[in-house]
Order: C-alpha cells, then structure tokens, then sequence
C-alpha cells in the first residue's frame, strides 16, 4: 500500500520521499504528523506531513539521517514500500486570520514549516518566514517557503549563505523594530525553540511551538511522549504537538531528550558494522528522539 514515488536528495543527510497513503492525503492538514515503520519489525518513527496532495492520494515526507532508523529508511528506493504508515496523528495547527505572522523554521523542520506558512498565507496573513541551519548545504526549499511568504530571511550558524547567525537574531530584531506581529509560529531543534519563546516572551507575542519529544505509539497509550506545560503533563501526541511555547518546560524536554543517546549511538554502530543485512534490522530495538 504505502509505495515510495518519489524519492529525492534534499541535503546530504536530507531525503524526501512521496508516499501512497490515500487515506491520510485525504485527511491530513498542516502540524500533522504520521508514524512509520520501515520493517515488520522495526521502531515506530514520528515524521511531520510536509506535503499532502488529495487528488493523487500522496503525502511528502522529509526525514534527516541521524539514526539507525532512519538511516535504514534512506536505503530504500522508489516502488519499496513501507511496512506500515498510521495517521494523521496528532492536533492540526489553529490556522486562523491573525494578521501578521513569523515562521520560524531550523534544520530539517524546514520543512514543516511550508505547508504552515502557505495555510496562513492562504487565509489572509502577513507571513515573514526565517529559516536556518548549520551551514548552506543543509537549506533546503526555500524557494518554497518564499513562495508561502510574504518576506523570508535565511540564516546558516556559519555564515556560508544567507546571514551569519541564528535564527533568534532575525526574530528580535522584527520584535523590536516596533513593528505589529500577531503570533508567532516556531519549529525546530528544542534549543532553537526555547531560546526563540524566551526572545518573543517580553514582547507578549503569543509563541506556539511543535514539540518533538520522545514517541512510541503515537495515540496517547505509553506517555513516552510526556511533556510539562503550564505546570500540567501534557501529551505531545494527543495533545499536540504544538504547544503554548512559553508555558512549556525546555529544560526538562532537553533532559529526556537525551534519555537514550547512548542506546542510540549503539544501535548506529552495531547497524553500520552489519552493512544494512537483513539480521542488523531486526536486532536493535533503539528508540531514535524522532518527533513530529
């Protein structure tokens, strides 16, 4: 059923892949996510939709190589077919007139970012999107997002493309050019978020962000995905992923995040040293920090 189309290299460790899953295409909208396993016997991974088309019963997946997972899910090729692919999972993001907007998209959230920015865009917002990664190889779409957008910066941390700097420095300087934002929007790597809530905090600008926590099911029955908002236990599966940014935890998000790093870089290893073989994907059962 969920045969691979498409499949494309966004980046060196970025690959995009058009899926058949007429039925999530039919349903799914922008902040939605799908989980996937790549064999019958494999981990379930949280991946954002970054694309649906309706019509053609096809969704858009992008997914960054950074564990053995995911890395197994690069080795496979147009007319493969994935073992299993559940949603869409997770709340939709509140499109709403706002007035004016900032995306705010890091590293392969990029491209989660686009079908939110065009949504927003489409119902009438003002939409200035700032996107960024480590180094110019890692920027990926933008001709998409500019055309979602209304204005659009690009940084990379090293200055090889775009402006040299974060992504937060683009953001404060909109904030405190005096000029009227209505809500801001950001995805990413947790730090990128955090810091990004802390800069639009003294300003009051309401701040939701997509929270990529640890997941396994997806629907609400592990709790591995737990997160504190406001004081509360939140699921970022059944109640997110996204989140009132300035009422949610970082510091105890970024602690389990790294729960299973060590487990994580085993399972590289031992997958690497077994060259991709059958038995190599059915030995490790490593939990990768995938998120929506």
């Amino acid at each position: 059923m969920h045969e691979i189309l498409v499949k494309e290299s966004l980046t060196p460790v970025t690959r995009l892949y058009e899926v058949r899953a007429p039925l999530v295409a039919g349903k799914a909208r922008p902040g939605q996510f799908v989980i996937v396993r790549v064999h019958d016997r494999g981990e379930r991974i949280p991946i954002t939709v970054a694309d649906y088309d309706r019509q053609r019963g096809t969704i858009t997946l992008v997914v960054q190589e950074v564990g053995k997972t995911t890395m197994q899910m690069g080795t496979l090729r147009v007319g493969d077919r994935l073992a299993t692919l559940v949603g869409p999972l997770g709340r939709p993001t509140e499109i709403e007139e706002y007035g004016t907007v900032i995306c705010v998209g890091g590293g392969s959230s990029i491209a989660a970012i686009y079908p939110l920015a065009r949504a927003l865009k489409e119902m009438g917002n003002t939409v200035l999107s700032i996107i960024g990664a480590r180094t110019e190889s890692l920027i990926f779409w933008e001709d998409r997002i500019r055309s979602a957008s209304d204005e659009l910066t690009v940084c990379t941390n090293d200055g090889s493309y775009g402006r040299e700097g974060l992504v937060t420095a683009p953001l404060k300087e909109i904030l405190e050019s005096g000029r009227a934002v209505d809500h801001v929007f950001v995805i990413g790597p947790a730090v990128m978020m955090k810091f990004c809530c802390l800069a639009t905090l003294p300003f009051g600008v309401p701040t939701t962000a997509s929270i990529n926590s640890i997941m396994v099911d997806g629907t609400g029955m592990c709790g591995a995905c737990r997160v504190e908002v406001g004081g509360q236990t939140r699921f970022a599966c059944v109640d997110g992923p996204k989140f009132d940014g300035h009422h949610v935890n970082w510091d105890q998000l970024l602690t389990r995040q790294g729960s299973y790093l060590p487990e994580e870089k085993l399972a590289v290893e031992r997958w690497g040293q077994g060259c991709g073989s059958p038995e190599s994907q059915t030995r490790d059962g490593d939990q990768l920090q995938g998120g929506p």
